[in-house]
């Protein structure tokens, strides 16, 4: 079950990060039996000149790609896997081609990237993969005609640029990028996002039953990171609030955290709902955080405003 929690973080947090620079589509279906990309990337080139802030995974963006992460070791039926998608998509680019009666360019293919926690050196090998000199470490280029690359994350040297690929390492690995991402300034483009969907992980973990002994030093070592996250709000929202008095500086900075939460777990919810959300009280706005847990869809949300509102009108 974990994994499913895990592989579904890998797939929202690339997401993120790359859509202010492209179109993202995760997951993206192919051809033949039915096939899943977990992360297919199209740049925008007017929106690239910032990709740099993201360090090498930026530089993995600046062309149409594929990413396939990995939680767990990737394994050679796995690879081979991802390989069989990664050329399924180049033939339907090449029929659309055939079809425009156009050329396409190397550079409208994308690159694939398999993000895997490790792996062998015999599976390496036997892929054909090698370093480039001008790549980080743990980056392995297969034969040029696959355009496909292994990235193995705990083999990444432990520098600004491979940060945001870190993030979706495990154990300390991960725990050192967080430590990092924290570290970071507070107005850094990327930082809130990521704390926000961390947060949401370590949610979706702590209501699970059955969780590994590294997840649940994960869920331990972002808990208090949250609960600072959260006082901070609730402290910006006393401070803007303070011509207006106490109680609703709190219940403004209350408010903005519980709205991140929902777009975050839901998707951008409704202005109607965001208004009902303001018409809630502290302690109704503290209930809804905990209840938010739990929630899967809007329906989840609305269902609850409609109960709480039935219980004030009684």
């Amino acid at each position: 079950m974990t994994r499913f929690i895990h592989d579904q973080f890998s797939k929202d947090y690339l997401e993120e990060l790359l859509k202010p620079f492209g179109i993202v589509q995760a997951p993206s279906r192919v051809a033949a039996e039915v096939k899943e990309i977990d992360v297919l990337f199209t740049p925008i080139p007017t929106q690239t000149t910032n990709l740099n802030t993201l360090g090498i995974l930026g530089s993995m963006a600046t062309t149409p790609a594929i990413f396939e992460p990995f939680r767990n070791p990737t394994s050679i039926e796995e690879i081979k896997d991802c390989l069989s998608k990664s050329l399924e998509v180049n033939k339907a680019i090449q029929r659309e081609a055939n079809r425009n009666k156009s050329k396409i360019s190397d550079s409208e293919i994308p690159q694939q990237w398999i993000l895997t926690l490790t792996a062998s050196e015999t599976i390496i090998a036997g892929f054909g993969g090698v370093l480039k000199s001008d790549w980080v470490e743990g980056v392995y280029f297969l034969p040029e005609y696959f355009r496909t690359a292994i990235v193995v994350i705990h083999q990444l040297p432990s520098i600004p640029e491979t940060l945001w690929l870190r993030i979706l390492g495990r154990g300390k690995v991960q725990q050192r990028a967080i430590d990092e991402l924290t570290a970071l300034p507070a107005n850094h483009p990327f930082q809130r996002v990521t704390l926000e969907l961390l947060y949401s992980l370590q949610q979706n973990l702590r209501i699970n039953q059955n969780i590994e002994t590294e997840d649940r030093e994960l869920v331990m070592r972002l808990a208090p990171l949250y609960q600072e996250d959260r006082e901070r709000a609730r402290q910006e929202g006393l401070q803007q609030g303070l011509q207006q008095g106490v109680q609703q500086g709190l219940q403004q900075g209350e408010q903005q955290l519980i709205v991140r939460q929902l777009n975050r777990r839901l998707g951008n919810i409704d202005s109607s709902l965001i208004e009902q959300i303001q018409q809630l009280s502290i302690e109704q706005l503290e209930s809804l955080g905990e209840a938010l847990l739990d929630f899967a869809t809007v329906a989840d949300l609305e269902l609850w405003l409609r109960q709480k509102q039935n219980t004030t009108n009684q």
